[in-house]
């Protein structure tokens, strides 16, 4: 039988805080404690660490107010950051519902209790809490593996990244393809580190932030007197990646007429300096990347396309963030963590319109431009929650709007059912045991979700 998760829930009125234990029982995702005030409250965060807690704000000794509930939650956060606080409350000030918040709640609800929402809140925080613990363990793993400065749980980004793996060991000429900001810079540096050629240089340049009569000197070197202002021999890039790799970015930049002896280098693996008179051998593995269609410049004559098929041995296409079910949430958190940590900020999580956003949003700078809005939010925020008006996400730029509840819910479960079978090549019963559910349950979903092995 799978385990369940725990959750407490703090309630000072006896018969309210008995009938959600019973009701909220009733399911096999949780198992239920329960506790009346702070002290027997803070007794079993300690002894149980639940994961959720739904708490009441009107705690003794203050029960029309909201001060020792407030207390409460403070207290459970700094005790334990991840847990996940859903406010339940008969106090609806909306003063005290956005200290709650502000403070790291995950969510207000207030009462009469709905059960039947109450509860996929509460699976909904047990997905984030699964997605935030399961970040934190891969950046704790990240130094171990090449790949591991690579955040990705999607399907679409880990076949990517095992495209890498396989294609380390070779020496074939790569063509990394992708949008603007997915990270084909990182990608290029996985591949060198993982291939035989590690211990030897890693030498990137960029084709489009050179200037055209700038570039051949970059590339090839010049000897002494080459050139007015050519005082001294000077080494290119392409000569100081000997025995390593050469990482030419944004590829397609490359002026016309270099691009033939870009082409002669590939062909014979020997390059002229500038001004020299005699052949240099050079032993490198290219690896190339770019964000535009390769096969339109062919066609205008931009791009040569023997030039191309030497570069585009094999390509690997890096998919954009819009694109790579789950990773936003993912990466939205590690980020968050990062920049928390590296400035000194005190925060701690998104409130769940923050969440929405992130999820919502197409990101057409993808992870560059989220992991900038993410920084500027963390410096500039007031609260320990991000809202969407920190991360500057207004409704307009909201792809579909904003989610319903139902949606979120539903989203997160497909990206958390798919990753789980993804890693464990669907095996159901195997995935079922990492999701903490049944195998039937597990069952159940998919075919709600309209998923298939």
């Amino acid at each position: 039988m799978a385990r369940k998760s725990k959750a407490l829930v703090v309630e000072d009125d006896d018969g309210l805080r008995s009938q959600m234990r019973w009701a909220l029982a009733d399911d096999d995702v949780f198992e239920i404690m329960v506790a009346g005030n702070r002290k027997d409250a803070m007794t079993t965060m300690r002894k149980e660490e639940p994961t959720i807690v739904v708490l009441d704000l009107g705690l003794p000794p203050d029960p029309n107010g909201a001060s020792e509930g407030l207390a409460t939650l403070e207290e459970i956060l700094t005790f334990r950051p991840l847990t996940k606080v859903i406010i339940a409350s008969g106090n609806e000030d909306r003063n005290n519902a956005l200290k709650a918040v502000s403070l790291g709640a995950y969510d207000f609800y207030p009462k009469p209790v709905d059960i039947d929402e109450l509860r996929l809140i509460m699976r909904r925080a047990l997905r984030l809490y699964e997605l935030e613990e399961e970040n934190q363990r891969y950046a704790n793993e990240r130094k171990e593996t090449p790949l591991g400065g690579i955040i990705a749980g999607s399907p679409e980004m880990l076949s990517a990244c095992r495209m890498i793996e396989r294609l380390a060991p070779s020496d074939v000429s790569v063509l990394v393809m992708g949008e603007s900001g997915t990270g084909k810079d990182l990608m290029a540096h996985a591949l060198h580190e993982m291939s035989p050629r590690a211990k030897g240089p890693y030498v990137a340049i960029n084709c489009a932030a050179i200037p055209e009569h700038l570039l051949e000197s970059e590339l090839f070197g010049y000897e002494k007197g080459a050139f007015t202002g050519a005082h001294k021999q000077t080494i290119g890039k392409v000569e100081q990646a000997n025995k390593g790799t050469l990482f030419l970015d944004e590829i397609g930049d490359m002026p016309l007429n270099l691009q033939s002896k870009m082409l002669r280098f590939l062909q014979n693996r020997v390059i002229d300096r500038i001004g020299g008179r005699s052949e240099i051998k050079v032993d490198v593995r290219v690896v190339s990347a770019t964000n535009q269609p390769m096969e339109e410049m062919i066609a205008d004559g931009r791009f040569r396309e023997d030039l191309y098929y030497r570069l585009d041995e094999v390509n690997v296409r890096i998919p954009a963030l819009r694109e790579r079910s789950g990773d936003k949430e993912v990466l939205a958190k590690f980020f968050l963590d990062k920049f928390a940590r590296d400035l000194d900020r005190p925060v701690k999580g998104f409130t769940s319109g923050a969440l929405a956003a992130i999820s919502s949003y197409e990101w057409p700078g993808n992870v560059r431009e989220l992991e900038n809005r993410i920084k500027r939010a963390v410096v500039l925020a007031d609260g320990k929650l991000l809202s969407e008006e920190d991360l500057n996400l207004e409704a307009g730029e909201v792809s579909q709007g904003f989610p319903t509840l139902k949606d979120v819910r539903e989203k997160a479960e497909y990206n958390l059912v798919m990753q789980a079978l993804e890693l464990n090549d669907n095996n159901v019963s195997a995935a079922a045991k990492l999701l903490g559910v049944s195998r039937p349950t597990l069952y159940g979903l998919m075919k709600t979700l309209n998923i298939r092995t």
